[in-house]
């Protein structure tokens, strides 16, 4: 077959090699060239670079002008899903177009979808909806929540204390600009709790490697600039239950899957759910408890590599591990200095520990990746509530603060 790779995720998450026979297939990569630097400098492939600059759909399209037909056009990175089925649509190849995707991207479709299924979601409303309706049209009264549609690790997400407030921000602050813009977000009550996700592969909507993780801080909160993790714990059979519910209501069958919910007094409630590996080191800490490497699996069933039948998958030990990292995107610097981190990089529990030093750029857009932020790592074997209070302690504790050009880089701390 002849591939095409939506290449945004590094090759050290993704194991392309692993999953994808490259000497029996010809593979095209097309991706922007820090992340095309990532794949072995021996795999036989091609490399297409793109800028990185304008529309990622116009940008891939450009790039394979004049190219040979493909047969499959893959994108993994849940920031590429919608342009991997425009790609698709586009060049004539086989696969999930725009409209299979949506239930998977867009927050009002996905809610109700799950919420007709008779699972609790929080109430919602689509922006024009809401603006319609007024504050006083909304079926809830208290903390609001606005949101795009599509969002991806909670950027352009507020909470108001009320509906009212969050309407006003959008009328008369310009939260979101009038226009086709407003089209794309959509208000919701803020439900109290927390927030756990569920990651594995679904084959015929049987679940061949499943577990579940609560959060640590929150993905909202991290792209507000504080530290975010997560530590796995027990699949109850009320888990069990409510994430096949989940994952039928929108359709997800053959696919990796990662849902998010919120834990209520009442029970769980639907927060969202995508066709995709969860990000940070969710695959990693997955690949530990579990033995199952979710993406490179994945991509040897989908590739022809292994029969959906003849994939393996290992019995769990029972061990349990948690990430962690650390944003740089609200730091204002390309450089940062980290403080108090060394007791605790000294522990037993930790498995890995990636940091930066002060002569190291870090990026200034929002990345879960551990080569583009200050501090982040992985920890366990261990209980569930030893590395919940690791975590916990470890955010209150390590501070992360920029190098400015009045302070060069290598400088002593005042402080």
């Amino acid at each position: 077959m002849r591939i095409l790779i939506l290449h945004r995720v590094t090759d050290k998450m993704i194991r392309h090699a692993t999953g994808i026979d490259h000497a029996a297939h010809d593979v095209t990569y097309v991706g922007p060239a820090d992340r095309l630097a990532t794949l072995p400098s021996d795999l036989r492939c091609t490399r297409i670079e793109r800028p990185d600059t304008g529309d990622l759909t116009e940008e891939v399209l450009a790039a394979v002008d004049g190219l040979p037909a493909f047969d499959m056009v893959l994108a993994l990175s849940e920031f590429d899903l919608i342009a991997g089925a425009r790609v698709r649509a586009a060049l004539g190849v086989p696969g999930d177009r725009e409209e299979d995707i949506l239930p998977w991207r867009d927050k009002v479709i996905m809610k109700s979808m799950v919420a007709a299924a008779g699972l609790r979601v929080p109430r919602f409303l689509s922006l024009p909806e809401a603006l319609a309706a007024g504050p006083e049209g909304l079926p809830w009264a208290g903390e609001t929540v606005l949101k795009p549609l599509d969002g991806a690790a909670s950027m352009n997400v507020h909470i108001y204390p009320t509906p009212d407030e969050a309407l006003t921000a959008v009328r008369e602050a310009g939260v979101v600009p009038e226009g086709p813009e407003r089209d794309g977000f959509e208000v919701e009550e803020f439900v109290t709790g927390p927030i756990i996700h569920v990651d594995g592969m679904l084959i015929d909507g049987k679940p061949m490697a499943i577990q579940a993780s609560r959060y640590v801080g929150t993905c909202l909160g991290y792209a507000e600039g504080t530290p975010l993790g997560s530590v796995q714990i027990e699949m109850t059979p009320e888990m069990s239950r409510w994430t096949a519910d989940c994952l039928a209501a929108v359709n997800i069958t053959t696919s990796l899957f990662h849902l998010e919910g919120i834990e209520t007094p009442d029970g769980l409630v639907f927060l969202e759910v995508g066709a995709r590996f969860g990000g940070a080191d969710v695959v990693d800490t997955f690949e530990l408890a579990t033995g199952v490497h979710l993406p490179s699996r994945y991509l040897q069933m989908v590739t022809g590599g292994v029969a959906a039948e003849d994939l393996t998958w290992p019995d769990s030990d029972g061990s349990r591990y948690g990430w962690f990292c650390w944003p740089s995107h609200k730091l204002g610097a390309e450089y940062c200095r980290i403080e108090g981190a060394d007791e605790f990089r000294e522990s037993p529990l930790v498995y890995r520990w990636s940091q930066r030093t002060e002569d190291e750029p870090i990026k200034t857009v929002l990345s879960y990746a551990d080569t583009d932020i200050p501090l982040a790592g992985v920890v366990g074997p261990g209980d569930s509530a030893e590395l919940d209070r690791f975590l916990s302690d470890a955010f209150a504790s390590i501070r992360v603060e920029p190098v400015t050009p009045a302070e060069p880089v290598g400088a002593e701390s005042a402080g």
